[in-house]
């Protein structure tokens, strides 16, 4: 399937309904290693992002990080699609139990999302150093 027919199956405002079929498919294009479409990669990960559940964070987050083009492709801010704080909640629950597939951890993609806010949730800037309350 390409983006332009899950456009027309999906739209960018799927229903709920449609969330289980949309993380079967981005499952498949992670573990498809011979695709290099990154184009459909980005686009399961924008519609699981406006459908906003917490539990999908973690399949972007694995999308991103399926190689060096889609980390550069998948913007992080992606995996907020629950909002800032549901989505930093359930991070702190997973780290430390949950481990990524190579060496970056969910702590390091909270931290990577802290950095882009950085005035939330207890963390500071101090002379150009983001300072954590994790």
């Amino acid at each position: 399937m390409n983006e332009e027919e899950m456009l027309e199956l999906y739209g960018l405002e799927p229903d709920d309904i449609h969330r289980e079929p949309i993380r079967q498919l981005l499952q498949q294009e992670i573990e498809n290693r011979k695709s290099e479409n990154n184009e459909v990669l980005r686009l399961l990960c924008i519609i699981l992002f406006c459908i906003g559940n917490v539990e999908d964070t973690t399949l972007i987050w694995q999308a991103k990080r399926k190689n060096q083009d889609a980390g550069s492709y998948i913007d992080v801010q992606l995996l907020c699609g629950a909002g800032y704080d549901q989505t930093l909640f359930i991070w702190k629950k997973w780290t430390g139990n949950w481990r990524m597939r190579s060496c970056f951890t969910l702590d390091s993609a909270s931290r990577m999302t802290l950095l882009i806010f950085p005035k939330r949730n207890g963390s500071q800037t101090t002379n150009n150093i983001t300072v954590f309350d994790m």
